[in-house]
């Protein structure tokens, strides 16, 4: 299931391996959130997704606990068009949450991003995870961001978070339009 052992954080949580995932299924999802028609809590927003390109996984005892997906997508920044790496699909099984899973998944993902060029990486989320998002270094865009759909181009219902992938990267300004259907 794996194609490299990817270098990431020391991870808190004894026997925790932190690998780049060769492909990422639904029943994968499943083993880490469980069965349900909305494991991520956005499907009231009615939005197109794309899905992953890449994916990082975090085993605890040889069990799939933890993953992060990224994909580069082109995005208008202030007017100017750009590409940002989108993350997506982060998600911890239940059952072990609080011991620093998603710092070490999305860490190591977003070391993998810093290596494919972008200045940026992206995340949309509920409300109730800024907080968890802000501790992981993220920062809120506080401006209205569009993205695409069959429709043409709506307001982000989510809220929209990044994070700079090159030192001295600026807050992006002005106008964040994704140029895609969010990832």
């Amino acid at each position: 299931m794996t194609d490299a052992r990817m270098p990431g954080p020391s991870s808190p949580v004894e026997h925790a391996t932190v690998e780049r995932l060769t492909h990422y299924t639904r029943a994968d999802q499943e083993d880490i959130l469980g069965a349900g028609g909305d494991p991520f809590g956005v499907a009231h927003t009615g939005l197109t997704w794309l899905p992953k390109d890449l994916h990082v996984g975090v085993r605890l005892d040889g069990r799939l606990v933890a993953h992060a997906g990224l994909r580069r997508i082109p995005v208008r920044l202030g007017g100017a068009a750009t590409e940002v790496i989108g993350v997506g699909g982060v998600a911890v099984a239940p059952d072990v949450r609080g011991r620093g899973l998603a710092r070490t998944v999305v860490t190591s993902a977003l070391d993998h991003a810093r290596t494919t060029g972008p200045s940026y990486g992206l995340l949309f989320c509920r409300p109730e995870l800024v907080a968890l998002y802000r501790r992981l270094g993220r920062r809120t865009v506080d401006r209205e961001v569009l993205v695409e759909q069959p429709e043409g181009p709506v307001v982000m219902p989510l809220r929209t978070m990044w994070t700079p992938l090159r030192d001295g990267a600026p807050a992006p300004g002005g106008e964040v339009r994704l140029r895609s259907y969010p990832m």
